[in-house]
């Protein structure tokens, strides 16, 4: 079973929706503007994984809950690493999107209580993975894009599954949940000089993302 929706290029499978276009560029450039304040107030870093190497993209969080790595393993805590502050609320237009489009899957009404941001570089890539450190996976997925194109890889419940290859723009918004809650996915990498839009918490050539979640049950 599929599920497609009429601004798409792709037919996806049953619980994954990516609605293109989601964004107008004045509510993009209005979400950036909250993310450059989460930025100052909890600052990007560089998370070392449970293996030792840094990740390669920086990041930060909000919400009550923040996703972290380091030598202890993968995890949310409520606090940033460095400063030991509270993370800064999601923005409440992120969220009215993220319930809106969930609604709107099908997937029924959503409650998060971590964002991810994630910032990519021209170079910025992220490895095949799937998102398994929350308590109930009955909840689904937000993802937001800002920025430079990225080249998605949406996989299957095995990482040696085949994935499909799709491009993620600015403004695009992506849910997977239910039957696809738990699909590897990726970045294989960043288009460059591709962004419709400027902003100064964005790198040249590279990319925001936020990822909406529900850490705790």
């Amino acid at each position: 079973m599929t599920a497609l929706f009429a601004d798409l290029e792709e037919t996806l499978p049953e619980g994954a929706a990516l609605f293109r276009n989601r964004l107008s560029l004045a509510e993009q450039h209005a979400i950036l503007d909250e993310v450059e304040h989460v930025i100052a107030e909890a600052p990007l870093f560089r998370p070392q994984m449970p293996t030792g190497p840094t990740m390669i993209n920086s990041l930060t969080n909000c919400g009550p809950l923040g996703w972290i790595s380091d030598r202890r393993g993968y995890r949310y805590e409520p606090t940033h690493p460095a400063t030991g502050r509270p993370w800064p609320p999601i923005p409440q237009a992120v969220l009215d999107c993220a319930n809106s489009l969930t609604r709107q899957a099908g997937l029924g009404d959503y409650a998060p209580d971590a964002c991810l941001v994630n910032r990519y570089e021209a170079s910025g890539k992220l490895s095949l993975h799937r998102d398994f450190d929350e308590a109930d996976f009955k909840w689904p997925i937000v993802s937001f894009s800002f920025g430079n194109d990225a080249v998605f890889l949406l996989g299957g419940m095995k990482r040696q599954d085949p994935t499909t290859t799709m491009t993620l723009r600015s403004g695009d918004v992506l849910v997977l949940g239910g039957p696809s809650r738990l699909r590897y996915h990726g970045v294989r990498r960043i288009r460059p000089g591709t962004s419709p839009i400027e902003h100064g918490v964005m790198p040249e050539g590279g990319r925001i993302n936020l990822t909406l979640r529900r850490a705790r049950p």
